[in-house]
C-alpha cells in the first residue's frame, strides 16, 4: 500500500476518528454496566461511517482507480511459447 493513498484522505481520517471516539464511549459505558450509554456510543460509531461516506461523496476521499478489462490484462501478459 506504499504506492497508494489508501486511507490518507480527510474523509477516511474523520470517519475513523469519530468511530474511535464512539468505541471509547461504548467501552467506558460497558465497564460501567450502563446499556443506554453503550448503545449511544455505538450510534456514534455508525455516525462515523456515515460522515466518512458523506465526505467521500463530497469529493474529500480518494478517487476510484480505473481497472483494466480482464481480457486486456491477459492478452498483455501472454508470453508466446518457445518451439
Amino acid at each position: 500500500m506504499a504506492g497508494t493513498s489508501h486511507g490518507h484522505t480527510p474523509a477516511a481520517w474523520t470517519g475513523v476518528i469519530i468511530a474511535f471516539i464512539g468505541f471509547c464511549i461504548s467501552g467506558a459505558f460497558m465497564v460501567l454496566a450502563n446499556p443506554l450509554g453503550f448503545w449511544a456510543g455505538m450510534v456514534v460509531v455508525a455516525l462515523g461511517g456515515v460522515v466518512g461516506l458523506a465526505m467521500r461523496a463530497a469529493g474529500m476521499g480518494a478517487p476510484k482507480a480505473e481497472h483494466k478489462d480482464l481480457a486486456d490484462v491477459i492478452a498483455a501478459n501472454k508470453v508466446p511459447a518457445k518451439a
